[in-house]
């Protein structure tokens, strides 16, 4: 099934994400490569593509699991996670429509 990671950044998380940025993107390239990631990214803390100083306000994984649990215990182990980049996060099952 799948299941949406929904993050919210503490303030200020830009340096700590970009020091864990690598190892973020790690797992997420692993999922991409077992066929189960649908999406990821940040949410700029602008409108804009590249938010420079102003950083993100949260992420966005949609990707399968087996169960909630396991969506849970890979949200938590998360290098943002560990290095306090997240204030929160909600893990949810998800139900793909469109496209």
């Amino acid at each position: 099934m799948l299941y949406a990671i929904i993050s919210e950044d503490v303030k200020n998380s830009l340096e700590r994400r970009l020091a864990a940025r690598p190892d973020h993107l790690a797992r997420l390239e692993k999922l991409r490569d077992e066929g189960r990631l649908v999406l990821a990214g940040p949410h700029p803390a602008v409108d804009a593509e590249d938010p420079g100083e102003a950083g993100f306000t949260g992420s966005l994984v949609v990707a399968e699991f087996d169960s909630l649990e396991n969506a849970k215990a890979w949200a938590d182990a998360d290098p943002y996670m560990i290095a306090g980049v997240y204030a929160k996060v909600t893990v949810k099952p998800y139900k793909k429509v469109l496209p």
